[in-house]
C-alpha cells in the first residue's frame, strides 16, 4: 500500500503524526503538570495546519490526487483539529460531565463535517478540479480555540482558575468556556458558505 502513496499523502501523514504528538504532549501535561507540554502541543497543531495546507498544494502542483489521499486528509484532520483540541480542553480543566458532552459534540460535528465534505466535494467543485467554497466552517478553524487555550494556559487560567469559572447544574459541572467548542462545532455543521482560498 505504501508504494502507492503520492508525495502529498506523505505530507498528510505529517499532519496526522503532528496531531498524535499533540495528544501525547497533552497527556504528558496531565502526568506532570508542566505547562510547557501544552505549549508544545499547540506548536504541533500549528505544524499540522502547515502540513494540511501543503498537501493540497503539492497534490495540485504534481497533478496527482487520489481517493485515498482525500480520505487520509480527513482522517488526519479529525485527529489534529478535532480530537486533539477537545482533549486539550479537557486536560486544561473542562472535565465536568457537561463539558465532556460538549467536547464529544464538537468532535462529532468535526467528523460529520468532514464526511459531508467528502460526499459533496465533487458536486461543490461544479465539475472542476477545485471546490469553490466550504459548506460549514472548515475543521482547521478549531486552531482559533487552540490559540485561546494557549493564551489561557500561559496566563495560568487552567483547572479551577479557568475563565468564567464553573457552574453546577443538576449536580454536574459545566465550565462556560467550553461553549466555544459548542459554537465551533455548530458552525462546522451549518449550511453557511465559506469561500475556499
Amino acid at each position: 500500500m505504501i508504494r502507492e502513496f503520492q508525495l502529498a499523502d506523505w505530507v498528510t501523514l505529517g499532519n496526522a503524526i503532528s496531531g498524535v504528538g499533540a495528544l501525547f504532549s497533552t497527556m504528558t501535561y496531565l502526568q506532570t503538570g508542566d505547562i510547557r507540554h501544552i505549549n508544545f502541543a499547540c506548536a504541533l497543531l500549528v505544524a499540522a495546519l502547515i502540513f494540511d495546507v501543503l498537501d493540497g498544494r503539492i497534490a495540485r502542483w504534481r497533478q496527482k490526487t487520489s481517493d485515498i489521499g482525500r480520505e487520509l486528509d480527513s482522517l488526519a484532520d479529525i485527529i489534529s483539529f478535532g480530537v486533539a483540541p477537545a482533549v486539550m480542553g479537557y486536560a486544561l480543566g473542562m472535565n465536568g460531565l457537561f463539558d465532556r458532552i460538549v467536547l464529544a459534540y464538537f468532535v462529532a460535528c468535526g467528523v460529520s463535517r468532514l464526511a459531508r465534505y467528502n460526499v459533496t466535494a465533487e458536486e461543490l467543485s461544479a465539475g472542476g478540479d477545485k471546490v469553490k467554497y466550504f459548506e460549514g466552517t472548515p475543521i482547521p478553524t478549531s486552531l482559533l480555540i487552540v490559540g485561546i487555550l494557549f493564551f489561557a494556559a500561559s496566563t495560568g487560567a487552567v483547572g479551577g482558575a479557568l475563565w468564567f469559572g464553573e457552574l453546577t447544574l443538576g449536580g454536574f459541572k459545566l465550565h462556560p468556556l467550553v461553549l466555544m467548542f459548542a459554537l465551533s462545532g455548530s458552525l462546522m455543521i451549518s449550511r453557511i458558505r465559506v469561500p475556499k482560498p
